[in-house]
């Protein structure tokens, strides 16, 4: 009898081990993928039926929240003012994953399920109390954010502001944008078809353009190469460069021109700063092949080129919000570095990256980590985290970053008297990229920094497929967020 019983305890401990195992690996190592399935409705009504915490601007505004309705799913999403924050709020919809902007970077702390939330949860649940979602205190400023929105209109394009000394990001913006309201309604039919529409094609409203498109930066890279060649100890301000009206690509029979005459220099010699200020092209082509790929692609590497920038979240709180790697290419021929180092050819850029290159010199060579939310407070307003600056890396040195800021000056004063602000400096950097067929387009650019001698604010502006230069397309914009950003 003895032996039976055994046999049969053995069984049943077997039967528990094997019910143990399966319940693990259902709750624990497949969790995530049967919460993400779409077959999975029980999971849908538990994220919907959350009350999801509230998304805010640096005043308090309120971008999104979780309003009671009388249905299934008892709180919708609403989106205050939804096209000027979509690029930071991203969108939390019936039947499409949150996967980008802070619905997506911040999903587990909105949605009250972050293991930092482990005893708001317990206390609502001894409590019968609703169990709520953290808020997220971002950087946004509302009204910077509204100027540049309004100044872009209805233009292709992004415009990004970056606190100098810290990195938080004070407006980003992307047109054309879309209302988030349209995907967070709770009438599936109509969320799928508004999904469609928005995501239909390569212009879709949905990319974020300052964080998720690359362009070519045109001049504004100008500033990397100039970096890169003040490092070396063998230029300054008045060092004369080989400039011309016309610079034959190493190689080839191609003629690359300068756009203004005074970027030709006097006997086909150009200073470094009049290099500058009047963007010369055949100048810079010349020097980035002097100075070789090497330096130009190392200094690019340093201000954060090649590599994915993380804005926001990590894989505990969601999925983070990142901006796609900005490229310099690779072991280039002559022909393609000088190309390369007037911001054409094989270049590209974020608009975030290139406010990254403005914030780090007129952060003296420093370059921060950019940053969205200042700060993540539970429901009963207990701060769960709080950000600190982070230094991303230290790019150039001070005496670098002061004689490109005289440079960048000169770019107002000289050249572009149209960008300056009555009492205040400004340092800037236009950028004209040719696009399209027979380079038919203009991605019009403009990077800069204000006050210069004192920098508060740094800006990037891009006008996709514009037909005027960087400093009319953008140039204005940047203008007014500064005006904006200093009078506050």
């Amino acid at each position: 009898m003895n032996k039976y019983l055994r046999q049969l305890f053995t069984a049943v401990v077997a039967l528990f081990v094997i019910l143990g195992l399966s319940s693990t690996i259902i709750m624990a190592v497949r969790a995530n993928a049967l919460n993400n399935d779409p077959r999975n409705a029980r999971s849908l009504y538990h994220q919907l039926g959350a009350y999801r915490g509230a998304i805010l601007a640096s005043d308090g505004t309120v971008m999104a929240k979780s309003e009671p309705v009388n249905d299934a799913f008892k709180y919708l999403r609403t989106y205050s003012n939804g096209p000027l924050y979509a690029p930071v709020t991203g969108f939390f919809s019936i039947n499409q994953t949150a996967d980008r902007g802070l619905e997506a970077s911040r999903s587990m702390l909105l949605n009250g399920e972050a293991d930092s939330l482990i005893w708001q949860r317990a206390k609502a649940m001894l409590t019968g109390t609703t169990n709520q979602g953290a808020s997220i205190e971002t950087s946004i400023d509302p009204k910077l954010q509204q100027v540049a929105y309004d100044q872009l209109g209805t233009r292709d394009g992004a415009a990004v502001a970056i606190e100098v000394n810290t990195g938080r990001i004070l407006a980003m913006v992307s047109t054309p944008s879309y209302d988030p309201n349209k995907l967070a309604t709770h009438d599936a039919k109509a969320a799928s078809q508004a999904y469609n529409e928005l995501s239909a094609g390569q212009n879709s409203p949905l990319i974020n353009r300052a964080t998720s498109q690359l362009y070519p930066p045109g001049s504004t890279f100008k500033t990397i190469v100039a970096s890169a060649a003040l490092e070396t100890g063998d230029y300054q301000t008045d060092t004369k460069i080989p400039a011309g009206s016309s610079y034959t690509l190493p190689g080839t029979a191609t003629q690359l021109p300068n756009d203004e005459a005074q970027g030709d220099g006097v006997n086909g010699q150009i200073s470094l700063q009049e290099a500058v200020a009047w963007s010369s092209n055949t100048a810079f082509a010349q020097l980035g092949v002097k100075l070789g790929a090497s330096k130009v692609s190392d200094m690019a590497t340093k201000l954060g080129f090649g590599s994915t920038i993380t804005i926001d979240g990590t894989e505990s709180t969601g999925t983070p919000m990142t901006a796609t790697a900005s490229t310099f290419p690779s072991d280039p021929t002559d022909d393609k570095l000088a190309l390369a180092s007037i911001g054409q050819g094989d270049t590209t850029a974020t608009p975030l990256q290139m406010a990254m290159v403005a914030q780090a010199i007129a952060n003296n060579g420093k370059l921060m980590q950019p940053t969205l939310v200042d700060r993540v407070r539970a429901a009963d307003l207990t701060v769960l985290s709080q950000t600190k600056p982070q230094t991303m890396a230290n790019a150039f040195s001070k005496d670098s970053a002061d004689k490109l800021t005289t440079m960048m000056e000169s770019v107002v004063t000289e050249a572009n008297p149209q960008l300056a602000i009555d009492g205040i400096k400004v340092a800037a950097k236009t950028g004209t990229a040719q696009i399209g067929t027979d380079n038919s387009a203009i991605d019009g650019w403009v990077i800069g920094f204000a006050p210069a001698d004192n920098p508060q604010i740094a800006v990037a502006v891009l006008v996709h497929n514009t037909d005027v230069h960087g400093s009319l397309a953008a140039g204005p914009i940047m203008r007014a967020m500064m005006q904006e950003a200093l009078q506050q």
